[in-house]
């Protein structure tokens, strides 16, 4: 059977899953996919290109849906947030795969479209864009952190009472964390997504006209 790019893309998905980023090599997949590796320069150039397609496979699991009529766009960016998350969470090493890749068109697509929404909301081209690059900045930031926990087991409750007893001489620190149960939680993510789009709202009308 003919080796297929969209089946290279998911096998290479489901080995990242299994033996993370830095062990995904191209003679690793060709294996996976019984082949010899020089195959898979038919269909991808190096491997840059394909952590690019990739990265956009798992974007795209939770695609962004079109911006209502009278909707407020904060809820509508910060519910593709949550999504973004969701999906960067499905899979290993996915905020590092990201950071590392190029958008393609389905990710320049979702931009061009959050960026028509955000100038019929009143937005400046530039202040849309920056708004969404701290969006995206802070999402790829807390997913990577998340799964880095995760990747070292420090997520595991036991190993938090540990944490937290090594906090002692910093009792704020203690506190706080002992309050919010880490820095990488439900509620955090939701505060830091709310702090960025207050941000966005406060420049919007701040704007002639701004509302």
């Amino acid at each position: 059977m003919a080796l297929e790019r969209d089946t290279i893309v998911r096998t290479a998905i489901r080995l990242l899953d299994e033996v993370g980023l830095e062990k995904l090599t191209l003679r690793r997949l060709a294996t996976e996919l019984g082949v010899q590796a020089p195959a898979l320069y038919w269909h991808f150039k190096n491997k840059q290109e394909l952590l690019d397609e990739m990265a956009e496979a798992i974007s795209v699991q939770e695609p962004l849906r079109p911006l209502a009529e009278g909707e407020p766009w904060e809820e509508w960016l910060a519910e593709w947030c949550r999504g973004q998350r969701r999906a960067f969470k499905t899979h290993r090493d996915t905020a590092r795969l990201a950071a590392g890749t190029h958008p393609g068109t389905a990710t320049l697509q979702t931009v061009e479209t959050i960026l028509e929404s955000l100038l019929r909301a009143g937005f400046t081209r530039t202040d849309a864009m920056w708004g969404l690059g701290t969006l995206a900045s802070f999402l790829g930031g807390f997913v990577l952190e998340e799964q880095s926990d995760q990747e070292r087991g420090t997520s595991d409750p036991a190993l938090f009472e540990e944490a937290l007893e090594s906090l002692a001489p910093y009792p704020n620190v203690r506190a706080v964390m002992a309050e919010t149960k880490g820095p990488q939680t439900d509620a955090s993510f939701e505060h830091g997504i709310a702090l960025i789009l207050s941000g966005m709202r406060a420049r919007l009308e701040a704007q002639p006209g701004g509302r």
